[in-house]
């Protein structure tokens, strides 16, 4: 299935962070679709600091970021000059202030790629004229594509578009002309799937080419919508940092996730050759919460010592062409516990069920320690320590489809650790 390099690239960045930040970061309490008034003075964010998320994101080892520009309470984090709801309005720098700006600005310094979130439905949406919304919508996101450079993924939440008609080619055909090697995740013209649930869990099998994509968080679980024909679209799975809140609360603190709960959720996803995205809401003051902050960085030196140099087992594998095995022969007998396998980038999704063997230190036939489902940009395969000699990869099925070619691949990468 034909893909572009920027989906290949997506699947390298692996690990991204979330920003939920806008005016109802000062409203405590308010759900999504509440329809509740949250004034515009109540913005103010007096030591807003952008540099910092960044910096964070980069210390915790992510390689990407998405900030909420417009929520479904239609306010805007930049001055849009269509709606009078945004940061133009409000007491935060006289009026004068720009988040995106600054959102976009640190992630270039940073080095981090940009993701920019956008809601299509917000409230009051459904009582206008179609075209009329539209023109809202495209004009906005036009804004957005316009006044802040490269933008690498823009992020649309299905939340609240149930059922609505968009004019969707106008809509991509603006997007993709203004941003041709842009992302969008999701909707209309997806390069990104979500996983259908907000919990940070990847399914196995996880296949990449796929017919169906879940929509909304309001469309009931299990339902999906038909595309028009089977599409390369990587798995992103968003989920936060605290319990319930997307938006920061002074009251769920108590909430965050603990270490062992995230590294569960890394391999749930990296580990299922999906992208892990984490949700954290920056505070009233416009930074990162300490606690949230700390949990993060913490997850990243867990990743970045895991599987770093020092853990890898040194091996060599040889491919069985008669057999669809792999063996790998250890420099040295070792304990492991990890087996890390790749496919190579231009003919991923192929590998359909897999098993790992390893060989006994001594003498004996080698003893299965993993058996699994699709391989694709990554599957980090954990079992209990096994001290060995030799392990055996061998692929049982592949995923050919009818206008793939049918030789069979190659994995890209086999790789040992003891974590």
């Amino acid at each position: 299935m034909a893909h572009k390099k920027e989906q290949i690239e997506f699947l390298n960045w692996e690990f991204g962070v979330f920003f939920h930040f806008g005016i109802r970061t000062f409203y405590e309490g308010h759900k999504d679709w509440d329809m509740q008034e949250m004034p515009l003075d109540g913005f103010n964010p007096t030591n807003l600091d952008c540099g910092q998320w960044m910096r964070i994101v980069k210390e915790a080892g992510a390689k990407y970021a998405i900030l909420v520009c417009k929520h479904h309470d239609g306010f805007a984090n930049w001055p849009s000059e269509y709606t009078e709801y945004s940061v133009k309005n409000t007491p935060w720098k006289s009026g004068r202030g720009d988040v995106v700006k600054e959102f976009t600005d640190a992630c270039r310094e940073y080095g981090v790629k940009v993701g920019l979130y956008y809601s299509p439905a917000e409230f009051g949406s459904k009582d206008k004229p179609n075209k009329d919304y539209d023109d809202y919508f495209i004009n906005q996101i036009s804004e957005l594509l316009t006044n802040y450079g490269k933008i690498d993924y823009l992020w649309f939440d299905g939340c609240g578009s149930e059922n609505h008609k968009y004019d969707e080619k106008r809509i991509i055909k603006v997007i993709r002309g203004l941003q041709p090697e842009i992302l969008i995740f999701n909707m209309w013209d997806p390069d990104t799937r979500w996983v259908g649930n907000e919990s940070g869990y990847a399914h196995t099998p996880n296949y990449i080419n796929v017919k169906t994509i879940s929509f909304s968080v309001q469309t009931e679980a299990g339902t999906e919508d038909a595309l028009e024909e089977e599409k390369f679209l990587p798995v992103e799975c968003d989920f936060r940092m605290r319990l319930h809140n997307w938006f920061y609360s002074d009251k769920d603190e108590d909430t965050i996730k603990t270490l062992d709960e995230l590294i569960g959720i890394y391999y749930y996803t990296v580990g299922r050759g999906a992208n892990l995205l984490i949700n954290i809401g920056p505070d009233r003051r416009g930074l990162l919460p300490d606690k949230d902050s700390k949990r993060l960085i913490e997850l990243g030196g867990f990743i970045k010592k895991a599987f770093s140099a020092d853990n890898r087992i040194s091996s060599n594998f040889i491919k069985n062409k008669e057999t669809d095995s792999y063996i790998c022969e250890l420099e040295k007998p070792a304990l492991i516990n990890h087996c890390v396998l790749r496919e190579r980038e231009e003919n991923l999704d192929t590998v359909g069920s897999f098993s790992i063997k390893a060989y006994p230190y001594e003498y004996g036939l080698p003893i299965t320690v993993y058996n699994g489902q699709t391989v694709g940009h990554k599957a980090i395969c954990k079992f209990p320590p096994f001290f060995t000699k030799k392990v055996e990869v061998t692929v049982h099925s592949y995923n050919f489809k009818k206008d793939r070619d049918n030789s069979k691949t190659e994995l890209e990468e086999i790789s040992l650790y003891f974590v």
